[in-house]
This record gives structure tokens, sequence and C-alpha cells, in this order.
């Protein structure tokens, strides 16, 4: 009796090309969103706003070799030295360091400080969520709404809070972000990167994201047509995408990168839930 066929489901992602998926955008609004990045404990709602989910074509960047100064984004075979991504004081070390220099091979900058980072994993059977976390915020996740990490305002202020009084000598400076899978390929929960040039400045909606002990300013993304989606099928531990998140450059270069998590149609019922670790690394250029 022959074997019955067997699909290896990296391959399968590896060909699947474009696929549709919904992406969870900011429905209109006449409020400033805000969202809590905790479970408040006098009931007040994690979100002020709703967010609709629209289904978008997502296509395979890996055919197109997009570059971080035009579309915003850009994939490099990275091996980090690090095996295991548990230790916090073995990624402070190492893959700070590993994290910054690829960060100046790609945009060109002359310095890069490495300010934070963090691992999401999917608790297995749990659905992609919003910005908001259970419990006391400390347990990050997939985010699914559709969003860039700084605005104008926050993406300016990172310079100060980096650097302090040395900002002032600093004529073009960017925020970008050095995301890696850990524990195999991501086959659940791929990350989806838009194109830079097909989001529109009025696409862009100012938010505030609260955490326990500090507030932050993001920018949420209202839907368009013309945005377009991409992402890296089957993305694996030696690779890093690189994109961006603010650029002081007002012209000439993409100047932020939205993005999400999405639910991949071809997900095998059982794959490993995502697991990543992003670094958010601020660049000075001159």
């Amino acid at each position: 009796m022959n074997s019955p066929l067997r699909y290896d489901p990296v391959m399968l992602f590896r060909a699947a090309g474009t696929v549709t998926a919904g992406l969870s955008y900011l429905a209109p609004t006449p409020v400033r969103p805000c969202s809590y990045m905790y479970e408040p404990a006098d009931g007040t709602p994690q979100d002020n706003c709703e967010y609709v989910v629209q289904p978008m074509p997502i296509a395979d960047a890996r055919f197109t070799a997009p570059l971080l100064d035009v579309e915003g984004f850009e994939l490099r075979a990275a091996p980090s030295a690090l095996t295991r991504f548990d230790d916090d004081e073995a990624i402070r070390r190492t893959y700070y360091a590993e994290a910054a220099e690829l960060a100046c091979a790609v945009t060109g900058a002359r310095r890069a400080y490495v300010f934070d980072h963090q691992i999401r994993r999917r608790e297995p059977g749990q659905k992609l969520v919003g910005f908001g976390r259970r419990g006391d915020g400390s347990r990050p996740a997939a985010v699914a709404r559709v969003h860039n990490d700084y605005s104008e305002a926050s993406g300016r202020a990172r310079l100060h809070t980096v650097l302090g009084a040395a900002a002032a000598k600093v004529s073009r400076h960017g925020i970008v972000n050095v995301w890696r899978p850990i524990g195999g390929p991501v086959l659940d929960a791929p990350l989806a990167v838009c194109d830079a040039r097909s989001v529109a400045a009025s696409d862009l909606v100012a938010a505030e994201v609260r955490y326990p002990s500090r507030s932050g300013e993001i920018y949420l993304l209202t839907h368009s047509p013309r945005h377009r989606w991409y992402y890296y099928p089957a993305m694996d531990t030696d690779e890093a995408l690189i994109f961006k998140q603010y650029d002081s450059a007002l012209a000439g270069v993409a100047r932020c990168t939205p993005h999400a998590a999405f639910e991949h149609p071809l997900t095998p019922p059982d794959a490993p839930p995502r697991c990543s670790i992003e670094v958010r690394i601020l660049v000075i250029y001159q």
C-alpha cells in the first residue's frame, strides 16, 4: 500500500504567492484613540474606539526584494550567535550588539543605539489580539491592529530620550525595528508590512497607548484600497526583517512602515504558535 502524501508546510507557504487575509484597521472616530496595554482595574474599557477587519491581498515579498529606504522594509540573512532567547542579560549583552551592527549596515547610519526589545509569544488557541494585554500587560502577544510604533511627535522625542543634550547635534535620525522569529519558521500569525509609498499622511491617526507607568504615542491607520501589503513566507530564525518606524528626513525616503500580524489561510492546525523578538533601535545618520 502506498503511503499517503505528506506536504512540507514550509514549502507550501513559500509557494503560496499572494494570499488574502483580514487586517484590523481603525474605524473612523471623532475622538483621539486611546488603548490600555493592560487591564485597567476600574473597569475602564481597554479601547475607546472601534476597529474594522478589511480583507487585503498580502504579497510574497521574497519575489520583489524591497529596500528599507524605498518600500520601508528589507529582509537580511542574519544568523545570531544566540540559540536561545530566554535570558534577558544574554539578549542585552550579545543580541543588542548584533542588532545595532545590522541596523547600521542596512540604514547606512553612523551610529545605532538599541533602547528596548520585546519578545512576543502567541499562546496556543489564543486569537490574534489588539494592543490590550492580559492582566498587568507583561505578556505581549502578536498584535493584529495595523499600526506604526512611532508618530511624528514621539519619533522626535525618542531622540532626546536616548541622547539627552547630545540630541541637539543630530541633524537626521531614525528608528528601526529588527524583527526575528525564534523557535523555528513562522507558520502562525506572520507579520505583514505595508509599502510606505502606498500610505498617505491622511491615513495616519495619532493615538495614545497607556502603560502602567507611562504613556506613548503611535500611529493607527484607517483603511485605504491603495495600501500594498507584503510578508515573508515562513521566515526562519536566521533571517531578520528590518523596517522603518520613523525617519526625520521629510522627503526622498520611506518614513514609516505600518505593520500587523494576520491569520494566514494556509496555517496548519498543529503549527507552533508564533514566537518572535523585536528590537527597537535609534539610528543616527548625521
